[in-house]
This record gives structure tokens, C-alpha cells and sequence, in this order.
């Protein structure tokens, strides 16, 4: 057990930190939601009421979204794209380790690349298309919990509910995209821009301390 968590220690670290961070916003986002349905004459909701709401929705995949829409762009832009002296790029000359074709007989390697063909050239690019696959899912559902909310708070109102192709040309679901991209997308920048003047001794985020600037590359 000891092992294990040596192993996996730094997954095992920010699954806990995303436990206890999306408790806290079950825990607030309920009280907020019932405030808010208690002041608009609205019906106060259990635990598990809460889950299937659209405020909950709504909130939770809104930011999903626009996690995995940073990741999944980080990956893929890193095949083609440098930046001199960042530890996140590859380096300007030749191929690198991950640029080398695989090998089905080297010791140990996944199935897919002993299977080769299909399974193998869609395993080549399996880290990106998962993380856009959860970007696609997150946004949709992400949709899904904005117009419900929206038409939850139009009821209250004595409003009549909005259709999807109506809430498409509308400014809410939108802008609750376009605030969260733009955060993930900054804070990418800043690290790939930091890094390539700021270090972190012993993270492998960062080049080693006595690395000259222009150095790029982990």
C-alpha cells in the first residue's frame, strides 16, 4: 500500500483536492440554490434533487469544459507549435523522444501498439481526442444545464420557457464559456511564458535552476 502511494502519489493528491473542492461547491451551491428558490417563491430541494438542477449542472460543467477544451488544445498545439525557452515546448532541433514511431517489440509496450493498424493509429492520438471527446461531452451538458436553469428562473418569473434554438442566440450560455476559456487559456500562457525565466527546483515543470534562459525544453 506503502508503494502504491509513492507510485501515485501526485494523482492521488489532486483527487482529493478535486473531492474536497467539489464538495464545497455542492455543499455552498445547494444552499445558494435553495436561498435563491426560497426568495422567488420557488421549491427548496434534497441532496440528490440538487444533481439533477440546472444550477448544479450548469456550474460543475461550465468549468469541466473549459478544463479539458486548455488541455486538450496544450496537447495537441505542443506537437507543432515552440516557444524558445519554455520547459513546456520541445526543442528546435531534430526529433525528440516522443516524436520516434513505436515499437511493438519494444519490452512492455501497451497492447495497442502490438496490435497495430487501427487500434495503434488511434492510440497515437488517444490523449488528445480523449480530452476533446470530455470537452464536447462537458459542453453539451454544460447546454443542457444553462437553458434548464434559465427556464427554471423564467417560471419563477411568469415567463414563458425559452427553446434551445432561441437560448443558443442568447448572451448567457456564451458568456459563461468565453469567461471560463479565457482564464484556461491565460493560465497556460503564464506558464508556458514563466518557465522560461522562473524555475521550481525539482518540478518537471520547470528546467533545472542553472539553465539559461534560451534553453527550451524540460
Amino acid at each position: 500500500m506503502k508503494k502504491f502511494i509513492h507510485q501515485n502519489s501526485l494523482s492521488i493528491v489532486f483527487l482529493l483536492l478535486f473531492i474536497g473542492a467539489f464538495a464545497g461547491q455542492v455543499i455552498f451551491g445547494i444552499e445558494e440554490y435553495n436561498k435563491e428558490m426560497a426568495e422567488n417563491g420557488g421549491q427548496i430541494v434534497t441532496l440528490s434533487e440538487y444533481f439533477t438542477t440546472g444550477h448544479f449542472l450548469e456550474s460543475t460543467f461550465e468549468n469541466w469544459e473549459s478544463e479539458f477544451l486548455q488541455m486538450g488544445l496544450f496537447v495537441w498545439f505542443t506537437i507543432f507549435l515552440r516557444q524558445k525557452g519554455s520547459s513546456e515546448s520541445k526543442g528546435f532541433d531534430g526529433e525528440e523522444e516522443v516524436d520516434r514511431e513505436p515499437s511493438p517489440g519494444r519490452k512492455d509496450a501497451p497492447w495497442p501498439v502490438k496490435k497495430g493498424g487501427f487500434w495503434l493509429q488511434l492510440y497515437k492520438n488517444s490523449l488528445t481526442i480523449s480530452l476533446l471527446l470530455l470537452f464536447i461531452a462537458s459542453f453539451f451538458i454544460h447546454f443542457y444545464g444553462s437553458i434548464k436553469d434559465e427556464n427554471t428562473q423564467n417560471i419563477l418569473k411568469g415567463e414563458q420557457a425559452v427553446s434551445v434554438l432561441e437560448y443558443m442566440g442568447q448572451s448567457r450560455f456564451w458568456f459563461e464559456s468565453f469567461q471560463n476559456w479565457q482564464s484556461e487559456f491565460l493560465s497556460v500562457f503564464a506558464i508556458i511564458v514563466l518557465s522560461v525565466f522562473l524555475r521550481q527546483k525539482g518540478s518537471s515543470q520547470s528546467k533545472p535552476v542553472d539553465a539559461p534562459n534560451a534553453e527550451t525544453g524540460g
